[in-house]
């Protein structure tokens, strides 16, 4: 790949300036690309084109802003493999991943736009006479939505697509680590002829930029995916202009599996959830709940599948695990392993940063898995966002159930057994906002909301019909007649 330089995306127009380089975490001897670092003054400038562009967005029939997601659909659908590939070098999820992926971003778009044909409103009977009721949906505004690294095209999409359908006009903040995929929407919303000033695109600094697009004058909320700490001064930042705004954040997301289960199925769930996309979902399994019956057998065929899992570059065919997706994230996976060396003894696999070749230029990590670990332990309670797994043991389905809930987060959870009665249980007594039932617990779809409860997140729902109700708001109107 060449490498080129990215501007930024400003009032229809492509800004230069200082730039800062983009390296493939498997190798980073390649530079997928340099990328424009903003400045609060660019967030500005986008704030300002965003507001001028607004009336006449807003004014545009839904079925038209419908029509143009289409038409960035289809430009994306044309570049299919060369996304997945960008992706790959960019963010270090296997290729499959992120076609996957990119096809997910294609199908968001496709379902919003759908969405203006519809836009549903409320129409309601009046107790009075001749009076018609109705509500009609209606923009927010300018809004602010502020992307993570670990799914650089699909956040992007499923932020931007409902958006811009309700009528808003945006300032798109993709994470520095992977601004590629996320550069590529834009460049599709240039090139389907969404109006200048619509759509912005302003990477760099998560703290100069995140903070400044919070207190942009224009700025009537915002939505953002990250970790809890950022989440949480955001909040803090939003909350003094009582702007709108959407949160996202970490988990501590468990998997119980009954003695019951289809134990073959388990196992291979609990190695999905746990270590593809390197374990870098806020969905993925860090806690594995297992009853005691059938702990032991579960733990070492667990071991088992996960020594046969291929750590590497993921444009290379057979990996399964790619690399962590930059130094920093690769020393907190080292740091809390030795936290559960300290905790829980040695892992029963994985636990050491891989080198040798040509590992020694990525950020790659064993997929490890620690037994016997206990509620109060760290390794029990804080996010890792690695391929580290821990094993607990419970008694029975009740104390399975009271440990998963025994943690500050909510966001998503699973169960793995072949007793029905204890699937609805666990769906009604679960307090996570994703719930599956024989499946791994991340991989969700784009047509139901998606969010969680507790320490997750805040706000309304993402994706489906309930991301409408973050980008919009009603219009109440009495008519008599």
């Amino acid at each position: 790949m060449n490498t080129q330089t990215f501007r930024n995306y400003i009032n229809g127009e492509w800004v230069d300036g200082p730039t800062f380089e983009n390296r493939n975490p498997a190798n980073t001897d390649e530079l997928v690309g340099n990328f424009i670092k903003a400045t609060p003054a660019d967030v500005a400038a986008a704030a300002d084109a965003a507001a001028a562009a607004l009336p006449g967005w807003s004014g545009l029939n839904a079925p038209a802003r419908g029509n143009l997601l289409y038409k960035v659909a289809d430009i994306l659908e044309k570049k299919f493999e060369q996304l997945g590939e960008e992706m790959t070098r960019e963010e270090g999820k296997t290729f499959p991943e992120a076609k996957g992926e990119v096809r997910r971003a294609i199908n968001i778009f496709r379902y919003f736009g759908g969405e203006g044909s519809r836009m549903p409103g409320m129409l309601v009977p009046s107790e009075r006479d001749r009076v018609h009721m109705f509500a009609l949906r209606k923009p927010i505004g300018v809004l602010g939505l502020i992307n993570p690294w670990n799914f650089p095209i699909a956040i992007p999409a499923w932020k931007l697509a409902p958006a811009l359908i309700c009528g808003n006009t945006v300032l798109l903040k993709p994470a520095s680590a992977a601004p590629l995929s996320s550069w590529r929407i834009v460049e599709a919303c240039h090139e389907a002829g969404i109006p200048k000033g619509v759509v912005n695109y302003i990477a760099g600094s998560g703290g100069a930029i995140g903070s400044a697009i919070v207190n942009a004058k224009p700025i009537k909320g915002v939505s953002f995916t990250g970790s809890c700490d950022v989440g949480h001064r955001l909040h803090a930042e939003a909350s003094k202009r009582r702007l709108r705004i959407q949160l996202e954040m970490g988990g501590k997301n468990p998997t119980i599996v009954l003695a019951d289960a289809d134990f073959n199925s388990a196992v291979e769930n609990v190695a999905n959830a746990a270590f593809l996309s390197t374990g870098q979902k806020c969905t993925a399994t860090s806690r594995a709940i297992v009853e005691d019956a059938i702990y032991d057998r579960f733990v070492a065929a667990l071991v088992e599948r996960t020594r046969k899992l291929k750590v590497g570059n993921g444009m290379e065919a057979g990996i399964d695990i790619g690399p962590a997706i930059d130094q920093a994230q690769l020393e907190v996976n080292l740091r809390y392993i030795e936290i559960g060396r300290k905790e829980a003894g040695a892992p029963l696999v994985g636990g050491n940063r891989i080198t040798g070749g040509a590992f020694d230029k990525g950020f790659f990590v064993e997929p490890t898995i620690f037994s016997n670990v206990t509620e109060s332990m760290t390794i029990a309670q804080e996010e890792i966002f690695g391929p580290v797994l821990s094993v607990m043991r419970a008694k029975d389905f009740a104390d399975a159930m009271r440990i998963a809930n025994n943690i500050p987060f909510g966001l998503s959870a699973s169960i793995q057994t072949t007793n029905l009665s204890r699937a609805f249980e666990y769906i009604y007594s679960m307090e996570a906002g994703l719930l599956t039932v024989n499946l791994p617990s991340a991989g969700v779809e784009y047509q139901l909301p998606f969010g969680g409860t507790k320490g997750s997140s805040f706000g309304p729902k993402e994706q489906g019909p309930a991301a409408m109700d973050f980008y919009s708001d009603y219009k109440t109107v009495y008519l008599k007649y």
